[in-house]
């Protein structure tokens, strides 16, 4: 009885652990964003533990990639002419919403959902180069600020993407080659990554609090609507993503690779290269995504609450009344 509790407390726990660390890292913000040089670290750990279930040959380019990726910059492109006519600042912090590369962490969160994680892996490598690749071009044409030389805005984005990105799945081969009892142990325990983003989403709301509580007073008009408008883009991309996922029997991956963002590689775009203000647009898209995600995990742990496994049922033969089935030939 004690252990049928303690697994119904636990069950509960993890439903609200996301909705609970979104809060925490919001009221204690001051503190909590002191906290921020940790998040590299455990977006490192979070990727270790999914990428052992990987290997060289899953990871394929598709035709849902290519898609994902035109969305991506030419959706982007597209966005900020249109709202670019009505308002400029406006169309800048909506444009960084779509443009920004698909978060390290998305894997992380394919996994616990069920998802392709070789295919949103090898999305979210193809999704930090053309950015990467792109960028200084794109914001030279569009920014307000002078941008970086191409080779340093490279480097620097590399420099953020490679660690958390390519050296997790390089140590999970090699775990995998060297040491085959830790590899298991950690492809068995796939639940260790929900704790650790549990813990990365507290510092990471921690630290958009402790962003927009330093904005500008005068701002705040524009700030709401960059708000509402990355609210709106963020419910179109995961869903956008997810329907065009379900074509190529990948909705999970495809949601998360288009709706799930590196909002602090966002932040960091559109305060180089854009108007400051524009930062406040994938400052709150953080929020969005993380609230969607959690109620996803929440709502898949429910259902694997409510719906138990089907078992067969075993009709009684040869009684009055009942049917005789016939085995099938």
């Amino acid at each position: 009885m004690v252990d049928y509790l303690n697994h119904v407390i636990l069950q509960q726990f993890k439903n609200w652990m996301l909705p609970i660390a979104m809060i925490v890292g919001g009221v204690f913000y001051p503190f909590v964003s002191s906290l921020s040089f940790l998040t590299p670290y455990l977006i490192f750990l979070m990727l270790l533990v999914p990428y052992c279930k990987l290997s060289f040959d899953d990871m394929r380019i598709t035709r849902l990639h290519v898609i994902l990726l035109g969305i991506q910059i030419l959706g982007s492109l597209a966005l900020f002419g249109i709202i670019a006519l009505f308002d400029p600042l406006l169309a800048q912090g909506t444009f960084i919403c779509v443009m920004a590369p698909t978060a390290t962490s998305a894997a992380v969160i394919t996994g616990m959902l069920g998802g392709n994680i070789a295919m949103l892996a090898t999305y979210t490598l193809l999704s930090n180069l053309t950015v990467a690749t792109l960028s200084p071009l794109v914001f030279s044409l569009i920014g307000s600020q002078t941008a970086l030389p191409f080779f340093e805005s490279f480097g620097i984005v590399c420099r953020q993407m490679i660690p958390l990105l390519i050296l997790p799945f390089v140590i999970a081969v090699l775990l995998k080659r060297f040491a085959p009892r830790i590899h298991r142990q950690l492809r068995e325990r796939q639940q260790i990554s929900f704790y650790l983003w549990a813990v990365a989403l507290t510092i990471v709301m921690g630290n958009t609090v402790a962003f927009l509580m330093k904005q500008d007073a005068s701002n705040y008009v524009n700030e709401i609507w960059m708000a509402l408008l990355a609210l709106a883009v963020c419910c179109a991309q995961f869903l956008a993503g997810r329907r065009i996922g379900r074509r190529y029997r990948n909705k999970i991956a495809g949601a998360q690779g288009l709706g799930q963002k590196n909002t602090i590689l966002a932040i960091w775009m559109a305060q180089t290269y854009l108007t400051p203000i524009a930062s406040v647009g994938p400052a709150a898209y953080v929020i969005w995504q993380n609230l969607i995600n959690s109620y996803q995990l929440w709502a898949k742990r429910h259902r694997e609450q409510v719906l138990p496994k089907k078992e067969p049922v075993k009709t009684p033969i040869g009684l009055p009344g009942t049917p005789v089935i016939h085995p099938q030939r």
